[in-house]
């Protein structure tokens, strides 16, 4: 299973390839833009170029000569003028529900989704996000009115081959008490890798739901026609850094099946947890993507409670591509549950609002937003606000304080797409 790809590019991407060809390249069939101009000119066009093929929105954007993407290299500082045209791309399309830009961000001038960094980076996750949490800070059985509610903190969604002795030791233990009400504490969550999202639902879910969708990645009709030939300019290569061999030639990111059925997800029970009927999430703003695609996932399937704050509002996923010596990540895929649900832009509301403390001690059942649950669970009287929408944090905000010591460096913003060839 490929975890976080890596993608190479080519500098000069696109508008400068029919002038000439460095060592490596893969031609592009047809130049769509002009074949001369500076480089910073070259990457401007390159970034537009790749928005109106494979961004999510990509039906807001306008046509090239509209658009004019080299009218931002009068910006002395190159990566800002890159940063400014992402923003100005980014900003194009509005929610009909809401009036709002999908990517308006209480950052100024940055997307709320798309970003870019430069190549050197990328592969280092922590350095496209704040670190945060390590995957398990706290796993306990509450005996509530003489019955066990299981609670676990998960502070981030890390590489599964790091976590996943952590995640099955602490499911076991709380498998063992066959609690019916669980407690998942996603307060400092930021995401991660959508494996280990997958994983933690499949620790909670029924064996009844094997074989039932999870959650499903929607892209633009274009990608899912196998219409956006500019990615014959991305090599696809495997988890090791390694081309792939596909009908004779080196794969790119053209041969990816980008269809709905090719992109959805089901169950697959693991453990031995069984006996859980309502699940008690414990939000803030700071709960974003991967933690949110676990909410969305259960919700059809669950008696589900969202307790403490509006969560960030993060239902989009993408992949990068490589640009000169950028790795750009534009909002690529819609992630939808089984319902078809993914409108959560502006984060899920919370159902019981808790102002919680800064630094809480995890699982103490004194704990204001673990106290509001366990009331509910009761039946005792709760402050119970149904859809509130708060302020979102933005992705520079400090990452949850925990009294645990137990962290790691994960990226906060990062969520991995684990593309496959068609017909494989």
């Amino acid at each position: 299973m490929n975890k976080l790809l890596s993608i190479i590019g080519i500098i000069g991407l696109l508008t400068g390839i029919s002038g000439c060809k460095k060592g490596g390249e893969i031609p592009t069939e047809i130049p769509v833009s002009p074949t001369t101009g500076t480089r910073t000119q070259f990457t401007l066009d390159s970034i537009f170029l790749y928005a109106k093929q494979i961004y999510l929105w990509n039906d807001a954007i306008p046509s090239y000569a509209a658009f004019n993407p080299r009218k931002y290299d009068s910006n002395p500082v190159a990566v800002n003028a890159f940063e400014t045209e992402l923003f100005d791309i980014s900003q194009l399309k509005i929610n009909t529900q809401t009036g709002l830009r999908y990517e308006a961000s209480l950052n100024p001038g940055s997307p709320k989704y798309s970003f870019l960094t430069e190549r050197s980076n990328s592969g280092d996750l922590a350095a496209v996000g704040a670190p945060v949490l390590a995957a398990v800070l706290k796993d306990t059985i509450i005996v509530n009115n003489n019955k066990p509610v299981a609670y676990i903190a998960l502070g981030s969604f890390p590489e599964l081959s790091t976590c996943q002795a952590a995640l099955d030791g602490a499911f076991t233990k709380l498998a063992a008490a066959n609690p019916q009400q669980l407690v998942v504490d996603l307060r400092s969550n930021g995401g991660g890798f959508v494996e280990t999202a997958e994983y933690v639902a499949d620790l909670i879910a029924l064996s009844s739901l094997n074989g039932k969708v999870m959650f499903s990645e929607q892209y633009n009709s274009l990608l899912q026609a196998s219409q956006a030939t500019i990615l014959k300019n991305q090599l696809y290569l495997d988890a090791n850094g390694k081309t792939i061999t596909y009908k004779g030639r080196n794969a790119t990111l053209a041969d990816v099946d980008y269809t709905v059925a090719g992109n959805t997800h089901q169950f697959s029970k693991k453990g031995n947890l069984e006996s859980v009927k309502d699940i008690y999430f414990i939000t803030s703003s700071n709960t974003a993507s991967a933690s949110e695609l676990l909410i969305s996932s259960m919700k059809p399937y669950f008696n589900i409670k969202l307790v403490g704050d509006t969560t960030y509002g993060k239902p989009v996923g993408f992949f990068p591509v490589n640009i000169d010596v950028y790795s750009v990540y534009l909002s690529g895929f819609l992630i939808r549950n089984s319902q078809g649900w993914s409108d959560y832009f502006q984060g899920i509301p919370a159902d019981v609002l808790v102002t919680a403390d800064s630094d809480p001690v995890l699982g103490n059942p004194a704990e204001p937003c673990f106290n509001a649950v366990l009331n509910m669970i009761n039946g005792s009287p709760v402050n119970t606000t149904a859809k509130i929408v708060k302020r979102q944090a933005t992705q520079t905000e400090p990452a949850f304080k925990s009294n645990s010591p137990n962290t790691a460096s994960v990226s906060k913003i990062m969520i991995e797409n684990r593309l496959k060839l068609k017909n494989q």
